[in-house]
């Protein structure tokens, strides 16, 4: 029931990327659990749409999460509304697919952009309040953390940088009682890995996975983890849990990667073109046009 008791109650959390998916659902989750949410996203209608559907006390804004001065300013106005931040989720992400060498840089810069530069912004603007308030910072990261796969060399690129950027701001911040941690997330079922579906690069990816990577994970089921992580101020959480066991292989993951992919590769170049996908899903199409922070 919304507001019963916890360590989120009364709490502010903030959640970028929140207009649709995983940022949705985690948005709606935090809120059942007592706090209150600051919406942070790239489309006004859908942020207001999900700012209506929350359990308890919640403001949606609209902004471009790797415009520095605007995001300041969100900062200063959640503050003024609602008091400082205790949590933030640097949850904003796009990704696009296909082979580097026919990529559309624009696209592919977006999506460093926006994954990674974003991730650093957001964490840059409210830090001063979760140092006030010895809050909790959790970076949504993912499987291609760990291990880089071909056709998504801007996404996993963006995600072991944001790996990385948690790791250091942990160490940083660990003595000011502020908490760092990481969610390792596989395929959830949002927008962004519907559209990836389409494409037959992405989907001939996925299907080349292991049986267990393939499986799709309902996004409720994910934020209620990842939530409850938020409770416990986890340094990681993996959903599914058998992606902790990634972490003791990672090492070997890339010969491995490579080795599959120069025996499989040029059999699917035989069966389907491989071309570049654009930026995915309602979020990232919601950003194509200018720069900023398209939600998962």
């Amino acid at each position: 029931m919304a507001g019963t008791a916890g360590p989120l109650r009364g709490r502010v959390a903030v959640v970028t990327g929140a207009a649709r998916g995983l940022g949705a659902a985690m948005a709606r989750e935090l809120s059942r659990r007592g706090a209150t949410v600051a919406l942070i996203g790239r489309e006004e209608s859908a942020l207001a749409e999900v700012r209506d559907s929350v359990a308890g006390p919640a403001e949606c804004w609209e902004v471009d999460v790797t415009d520095d001065a605007r995001m300041a300013r969100v900062a200063d106005e959640v503050r003024a509304r609602f008091g400082p931040a205790s949590v933030l989720v640097a949850n904003a992400g796009v990704a696009e697919g296909g082979p580097f060498a026919e990529s559309d840089p624009v696209s592919w810069r977006r999506v460093i952009e926006v994954n990674l530069i974003g991730s650093a912004i957001s964490a840059r603007t409210f830090l001063p309040q979760l140092r006030a308030t010895h809050g909790y910072y959790l970076q949504i990261a993912s499987l291609a953390s760990i291990g880089a796969a071909p056709m998504m060399s801007a996404y996993c690129a963006s995600k072991a940088g944001v790996e990385a950027f948690a790791h250091t701001l942990r160490a940083e911040t660990a003595h000011e009682g502020v908490g760092v941690g990481i969610a390792y997330l596989n395929w959830t079922d949002t927008d962004m890995i519907r559209d990836a579906d389409r494409h037959p690069v992405l989907r001939e990816l996925r299907g080349h996975m292991p049986r267990p990577a393939r499986k799709v994970y309902p996004v409720e089921t994910v934020a209620a983890r990842v939530v409850r992580a938020v409770e416990h101020r986890g340094t990681a959480v993996y959903v599914p849990a058998w992606l902790r066991a990634t972490q003791v292989v990672r090492a070997a993951m890339p010969s491995v990667v490579t080795m599959v992919s120069r025996r499989e590769l040029p059999k699917l170049r035989q069966e389907t073109s491989f071309e570049a996908t654009g930026l995915l899903g309602a979020g990232g199409r919601a950003g194509a046009d200018a720069p900023g922070g398209p939600d998962r």
